[in-house]
């Protein structure tokens, strides 16, 4: 089974979601991209994250138009940009947002990076969006350490629902000291590229030696799945993966079948090591 995380009120969620960067931009693959969302919410993965910036709305309008039929399945993320970050910026970012998702409300709405809007500011304005009924949750995205504190000094326990960040077997200076810090504000961790970008990643012989002495319900593992499997061991890190086909998706979704051992774990920390020190947040 997929590993659940918890919301800071208590709501239990899959882990497992599905990431969106970069789809609707290519019209000739738009078809195969909504059957895979589509597939992916069928399957019982329930979150679907999306970004004003994702192609300047094609990415939400492309993820409205899968999720119609099932949007009562879906817990719907987007991001606003640091640029449309004020009160006024982040009402009319929200509701052209929902305009392009085709719904009424989104499930968490993020500050996709900080900028130079006050984040008490922010704050408000997505207590209004509350308010009004037009998001369930808010958050940030690629907040380090020092933001989160800076964060608690306008908000309280348990209003920021999720960070987003880049964690993946190639990025783990968020290990050192910012995942231990969110669970203890309740945060949830979104782990954003989780089995890397560019293939890099899933080149290493080290994740084709694990992926060697394991399979799935569709057979031998993938250095994919064992990417992705090692980032749900963590406790409460819902990890979004992009899978821009039914076939790519069906991979991911069998990750729920594959748990790494302790050989598994000290071979991928030989050639991975965890941060020793404080590092600088990395972000795509």
């Amino acid at each position: 089974m997929v590993p659940t995380i918890t919301l800071p009120d208590g709501t239990p969620l899959p882990a497992l979601g599905v990431g969106t960067w970069n789809m609707g931009d290519t019209p000739a693959r738009r078809e195969e991209e909504i059957a895979s969302l589509r597939y992916a919410v069928e399957q019982g993965i329930q979150v679907v994250d999306t970004a004003e910036m994702y192609g300047n709305g094609r990415s939400e309008k492309l993820v409205g138009e899968a999720i119609a039929p099932l949007r009562e399945q879906v817990f719907l993320v987007s991001k606003v940009l640091p640029g449309n970050a004020s009160a006024q910026g982040v009402a009319q970012s929200c509701r052209r947002s929902l305009t392009h998702l085709g719904t009424d409300r989104l499930d968490l709405y993020l500050l996709h990076w900080r900028g130079s809007v006050p984040l008490a500011e922010t704050v408000e304005a997505f207590r209004t969006l509350q308010r009004e009924g037009l998001i369930r949750y808010w958050g940030v995205s690629n907040f380090d350490t020092d933001d989160m504190r800076d964060l608690e000094g306008c908000s309280g326990p348990g209003e920021c629902a999720a960070n987003q960040v880049l964690y993946s077997l190639e990025h783990r200076g968020v290990e050192y000291d910012l995942l231990q810090a969110d669970r203890q504000r309740k945060v949830v961790t979104m782990a954003y590229s989780p089995i890397g970008q560019g293939g890099a990643l899933l080149a290493h012989p080290a994740l084709a030696r694990v992926a060697a002495r394991h399979t799935t319900s569709l057979g031998a593992a993938t250095p994919a799945q064992v990417a992705l499997a090692w980032v749900l061991r963590q406790p409460n890190v819902l990890a979004i993966p992009k899978a821009g086909s039914p076939a790519h998706m069906r991979l991911n979704v069998a990750v729920a079948d594959l748990r790494l051992e302790p050989q598994d774990l000290a071979e991928l920390d030989a050639a991975f090591a965890p941060p020793a020190s404080k590092e600088p947040l990395a972000m795509i």
